[in-house]
């Protein structure tokens, strides 16, 4: 069985690979907590991110948006502190106020699932590399939700984490088409 290369590192990755990665995904909630994820991953590698992936939910709250978004100094003091987080104050004050930005959406009437698969007219855009080093690291699409989301308030988004995103969410397909998950996700 062939997968793409980048998760053949460890069993965790492939384990994300074979049953996250690339998987369209409508839950709000699930949505921004991917989105955190990735924005933390920003200088890093996944696998580091992956690693610290219960410590990040236990530390956020599960990202529930309602409370992230309500989150005090104080709070923001204890994630600095919190050794198994990526204590970047910077990264952290985005997720306040990007929970924040997603509930000024929902206040509007406009989901942020809405919102993202819109730019796609609710279809994935299938990538079909054969080589990872074919797969781009940020498109026309992702230079446009970045600017968008950046005009909404979101922080610390910039075209390449809001590829990376895209592709982890499932909006667009970059399994390579030797992956057995390329035809799996096109489904």
């Amino acid at each position: 069985m062939q997968r793409c290369p980048w998760s053949e590192s460890t069993e965790m990755m492939r384990e994300y690979h074979d049953t996250i990665w690339g998987v369209p995904e409508y839950d709000d909630q699930r949505l921004y907590r991917k989105l955190m994820l990735d924005i933390n991953q920003a200088g890093l590698s996944w696998q580091t991110i992956l690693n610290k992936s219960q410590a990040f939910d236990e530390a956020y709250d599960q990202f529930e948006l309602e409370k992230v978004a309500s989150y005090t100094k104080e709070k923001i003091e204890e994630l600095m502190s919190n050794k198994g987080i990526i204590r970047n104050r910077r990264k952290i004050e985005a997720a306040i106020a990007n929970a924040q930005a997603i509930l000024a959406m929902r206040a509007t009437g406009l989901s942020f699932s809405d919102y993202l698969w819109s730019f796609v007219n609710g279809e994935v855009v299938i990538g079909n590399y054969q080589d990872q080093s074919e797969v781009p690291t940020t498109s026309e699409l992702s230079d446009r939700i970045s600017k968008d989301l950046k005009k909404r308030g979101f922080k610390f988004i910039g075209s390449t984490t809001i590829y990376a995103f895209l592709e982890a969410v499932g909006i667009i397909n970059d399994h390579l088409i030797t992956c057995f998950r390329h035809q799996e996700v096109t489904r």
